[in-house]
């Protein structure tokens, strides 16, 4: 999937670039499949900002996806690839043997007509297709995968990421993270064979201040421009730089400290912390 580059005409065309969309098959979306998205502007329900330097942003609608894949032993025809304004990847529409309709993650190389199916017997080591961890062999790309048993699928669903089974020890499975992280799941856990799509949206430069605003993003106060009274690394005589480690607002250290709870229960199934 290249990407498309503009000639600098106005110059705020300059470093902007964008996917060019050719694996996407219709801009229409499945309306069954889409709710409201209503935008807070990072306010709680009194009102009262708690997300910072949230507002605005273009209007746009849910997709409604199938994380757990939950419809076992049904074969699925992919009927489009579609764009989702609320996600890096794509996503793919599917159509059941019994003519349900769901949005799944789209995995790299999904083509429309391809046949795909979920479930915990026997089925082929395909993109697309989703199983538990104990049918899948060591060293397959995985994505979408669950954290426990049963839960919704949290894992590896940006685009361009990918996971590997590196082995098998009793009843959990030894997977690297995209992050780098390697840790057991449970053999049980779901996940689907094959790389998520849209690799190419790490090479996208923003290019302009405005892109960022479409996104619902607001500017961002550097902190030590703030006054002592809005933030710790306020203040100072002339140009300072912060004077102390960096710091969020309420004084939280922000580079370095480990913020993980040193008891927590599932800190023995982590083999190696993340790079």
């Amino acid at each position: 999937m290249p990407i498309k580059t503009y000639r600098p005409i106005p110059l705020s065309r300059r470093y902007y670039t964008v996917s060019t969309f050719e694996e996407i098959t219709t801009e229409e979306p499945y309306k069954p499949l889409l709710k409201p998205h209503p935008k807070k502007g990072g306010r709680n329900n009194l009102g009262r900002i708690t997300a910072k330097y949230r507002g605005g942003g273009e209007k746009r609608h849910y997709r409604i996806i199938d994380f757990k894949r939950d419809k076992y032993d049904i074969p699925a025809v992919v009927k489009s690839i579609e764009y989702d304004p609320n996600r890096s990847a794509r996503i793919a529409l599917v159509c059941y043997r019994d003519g349900e309709y769901r949005y799944i993650i789209a995995p790299e190389g999904l083509k429309v007509g391809d046949e795909i199916i979920s479930g915990t017997k026997d089925i082929p080591i395909k993109i697309g297709n989703a199983m538990p961890l104990e049918k899948i062999p060591v060293g397959v790309e995985i994505h979408n995968l669950q954290l426990y048993p049963n839960y919704n699928s949290y894992l590896i669903r940006s685009a361009g990421t990918s996971g590997q089974i590196l082995a098998k020890e009793g009843k959990y499975a030894v997977i690297k993270l995209p992050s780098g992280e390697i840790r057991k799941f449970h053999l049980a856990c779901f996940a689907t064979i094959g790389r998520v799509s849209n690799p190419d949206h790490k090479d996208i430069s923003i290019g302009k201040a405005g892109r960022t605003r479409h996104m619902g993003w607001r500017p961002r106060t550097r902190a030590v421009a703030m006054n002592p009274v809005d933030h710790p690394m306020g203040g100072g005589e002339g140009k300072t730089s912060g004077g102390r480690h960096p710091c969020s607002e309420k004084g939280l250290i922000a580079k370095g400290k480990k913020t993980r709870k040193r008891n927590k229960h599932s800190s023995k199934l982590i083999l190696q912390r993340r790079k």
